[in-house]
């Protein structure tokens, strides 16, 4: 919940004004708007990377500033629009966003993010080496796998921020149908520029120059 939140980041540099929205457990929420609108931002508060000059956010009703920083992001998956693989095992990049879980866990993480059945026509399944910066796999195959790092640790909320703008429309479209079927597990928030997103959410706010211009 965003009860009167402003925050820019330098006099020259804005960010959001006046913003009040609620999220509810389990929705789907896309948030739209061209760049500069402050839809980042939005991420960047979410995670407490910045806190608000003015206003709070909520977070089952406790504010983010009487949370522990890692309290809260351990309760957040975050995918953003640059996948960073590393040169390991498909495993072992799964396992970076919860380096205690199990094999049995890293691949219900992969179920989830629909990318199992293709690990396992790897050479060695989930443990075929990624290539340099993931040069072994295709651009949706690499958001998948940053996905399924994501859920990894089960969280609460996942955020995808401009997460499939590089991705052709037929992968893109196959990537937000898994989505609506993690929001039936748990919050899932999509920071976009592409309105035809906003027809698969349960909710939509639409941004523009820090503020919120409708929502529905």
């Amino acid at each position: 919940y965003f009860d009167n939140v402003s925050f820019s980041y330098s006099s020259d540099r804005g960010g959001v004004k006046n913003l009040s929205l609620k999220i509810r457990q389990g929705d789907f929420v896309v948030f739209v708007g061209q760049s500069g609108a402050g839809k980042s931002t939005i991420v960047n508060l979410l995670t407490r990377f910045y806190d608000p000059d003015e206003g709070r956010i909520l977070f089952d009703g406790v504010d983010l500033r009487d949370c522990t920083i890692r309290s809260l992001r351990s309760q957040i998956g975050l995918v953003s629009q640059e996948v960073i693989l590393f040169n390991g095992s498909v495993r072992e990049n799964i396992r970076m966003g919860y380096l205690d879980a199990s094999d049995e866990e890293v691949e219900a993480a992969a179920k989830s993010a629909e990318i199992h059945n293709f690990i396992l026509t790897l050479p060695q399944g989930y443990d075929t080496p990624v290539g340099d910066r993931g040069g072994q796999l295709s651009g949706g195959q690499r958001q998948r796998i940053a996905l399924a790092r994501a859920l990894v640790r089960n969280p609460a909320i996942l955020i995808l921020d401009e997460a499939t703008s590089a991705l052709d429309p037929a992968t893109e479209a196959e990537i937000m149908t898994t989505l609506e079927r993690i929001a039936k597990k748990c919050t899932v928030i999509v920071i976009t520029h592409r309105m035809a997103h906003a027809l698969r959410a349960d909710t939509v706010f639409v941004m523009n120059k820090g503020c919120l211009v409708v929502s529905g």
